[in-house]
This record gives C-alpha cells, sequence and structure tokens, in this order.
C-alpha cells in the first residue's frame, strides 16, 4: 500500500505550555499523512480520550505525569496506542525509564520540528526513539526495556521501601529483589538508589 492510499496517521496531543501546544498542532495539521483527532487533554482525561478516539500515537507531556507509574498504566490499559513522551531535556535514564515503562518515544520539547515528525512515523510503526546523546557517552544501540516485574520493584525502589519490604510487599525473597534492582540499574545506566529515585 502506498503512502498515498494509506489512512493518515490518527494522533491525541495531551496539554502542554500554549507555545508547544501551538507548535505540535501546527506541525500535525500541516503533514497530510497525520491526522489531529484530539489536543490540550488534561492527563487526567486521557484516558477517556484513547478510549474514544482510538489513535495511532498519544504524545504526552512528562510535567503532567505525577509518576512512571501512569504511563505503563496508559501502555496496558492501550496497547495499540504507541506513546511518545516529551520532557525538557531528558536525561539518558529518564529516556531509558520512559520506555521500560511502555513508551515508544521520548523526546526534549525543544526538538526540531522535522525530528518531531519523524519520530511520529517511527513511533506510530512502534520504533523506539530516543533523544540523541549529544556530548555524552555513547549510548547502547537500543533501550532494553523493563520487564513488568522490574517495573514493579523500580515503583518500589523510587518510593523509598528497603529491600526487606519490597520483598515483603511483592511476596518474593530478599536475594530476588537484590537480582531485579541489580537489572534495573543496569538497564537505566544508573548506580545507586539516590540516582534512581532523582529520574522520577
Amino acid at each position: 500500500m502506498s503512502i498515498a492510499t494509506r489512512q493518515p496517521i490518527a494522533i491525541t496531543v495531551a496539554q502542554f505550555e500554549d507555545i508547544v501546544n501551538r507548535g505540535l498542532q501546527s506541525l500535525i495539521e500541516g503533514d497530510p499523512h497525520l491526522r489531529l483527532v484530539a489536543t490540550d487533554v488534561p492527563q487526567d482525561e486521557m484516558d477517556l480520550t484513547l478510549d474514544v478516539h482510538q489513535p495511532d500515537v498519544a504524545i504526552l507531556n512528562f510535567a503532567s505525569l505525577s509518576s512512571p507509574s501512569e504511563l505503563r498504566e496508559l501502555h496496558t490499559t492501550f496497547p495499540d496506542v504507541r506513546l511518545m513522551v516529551l520532557a525538557n531535556n531528558p536525561t539518558p535514564a529518564e529516556s531509558r525509564q520512559m520506555i521500560g515503562f511502555g513508551a515508544t518515544a521520548c523526546l526534549a520539547k525543544n526538538t526540531e520540528a522535522r525530528d518531531v515528525l519523524h519520530t511520529i512515523y517511527l513511533a506510530s510503526r512502534g520504533m523506539h526513539v530516543l533523544p540523541p546523546a549529544g556530548d555524552a557517552a555513547p549510548e547502547p544501540a537500543g533501550p532494553t526495556p523493563l520487564t513488568a516485574r522490574e517495573a514493579d520493584v523500580l515503583e518500589l525502589l523510587q518510593s523509598g521501601r528497603s529491600n526487606a519490604e519490597i520483598a515483603a510487599a511483592l511476596q518474593v525473597g530478599v536475594e530476588t529483589v537484590r537480582t531485579h534492582a541489580r537489572h534495573i540499574y543496569r538497564k537505566l545506566g544508573v548506580s545507586t538508589r539516590r540516582e534512581l529515585r532523582s529520574t522520577v
């Protein structure tokens, strides 16, 4: 099927700062292969909006998420919607965390228009996109998503719980929690709990 006969990619955009929102709206409406189905959606109305409009891609505001678990809940409830998160200068750890919680893409809000469009197209096909590393150390070729259990452990680690408390809450052994924690640290590129909590 050629791109000319393909259905436009349906997009929902969360509530952003006015200038970001206007820029996204103009960008999407200016591309004949994209269709804006909802815009300026408050985070607490995103579930209902995704249910009603069933977009291909939802562009979310990182600043509006109360915790990464909100992203995981959206991904679990709407597995066919590709979640694209825009944040203010996301760190590599934050970006990997968003991918781990179900985002398909994570970009900085100041990303150039052509790169945002390119990411929308890639995300609509399920391809993971992270912000460029810039001058930082090279990132691995692709992010390794967290498993569902690692995501549970991560949430409890970030809330300040001890290994023993996490083990009791998840009904697993303390050594299992330690193993999950090591995997989480490696996948998110952090080495301490303090760094982990700062990625929220």
